[in-house]
């Protein structure tokens, strides 16, 4: 089975069973949300436990979740450092419009410039609200490629290369 994650359990949050996660979507209202299933994979396993999000709710820069008879902090103890994941048959594709899509089919990528030069490899995305942010190993360093149209010019998502104008201070 084909797992994809959504988010990263970074801690519990208080005594009556809440998780602290930080989320690796960009679809995070079709992820969270009451009644949905998750695979919850605890640090170092292959296997999930399945769990069903009883309560969801924002705080700060995490969203804290309870799950379904999880009551207390010892209950969702083991899953601290854990990833939350969801298999490719809950992934909807007709939720993409055009010139979007799914963090794991952009990580990975080769980022080009124009002139063929190879730039590195997306191995992370920040969101910042205003617009994505790639994170691109280079060879000798770190890039930060924002996802707007006068930078992106090419995504080819069957081939993992993306193609950017790379404007004056952006490397």
């Amino acid at each position: 089975m084909e797992w994809f994650n959504v988010g990263r359990i970074v801690n519990t949050h208080g005594v009556r069973g809440e998780v602290r996660i930080l989320s690796t979507t960009d679809f995070e209202d079709e992820r969270f949300y009451v009644g949905n299933r998750l695979g919850a994979f605890k640090k170092d396993d292959k296997k999930p436990t399945w769990v069903t999000i009883a309560s969801v709710r924002r705080h700060k820069n995490f969203i804290l979740l309870t799950f379904e008879g999880m009551h207390n902090m010892n209950d969702v103890v083991p899953f601290k450092e854990g990833l939350l994941k969801i298999t490719k048959d809950q992934m909807e594709e007709d939720v993409l419009e055009e010139n979007e899509f799914y963090f794991h089919e952009i990580i990975g990528c080769t980022v080009v410039a124009e002139d063929g030069e190879v730039i590195g490899e997306i191995k992370d995305i920040l969101q910042t609200g205003a617009n994505d942010v790639w994170v691109v190993k280079g060879a000798k360093k770190e890039h930060y490629i924002p996802y707007i149209e006068d930078i992106v010019q090419d995504i080819n998502i069957e081939d993992k290369k993306i193609t950017i104008h790379v404007m004056e201070g952006l490397l």
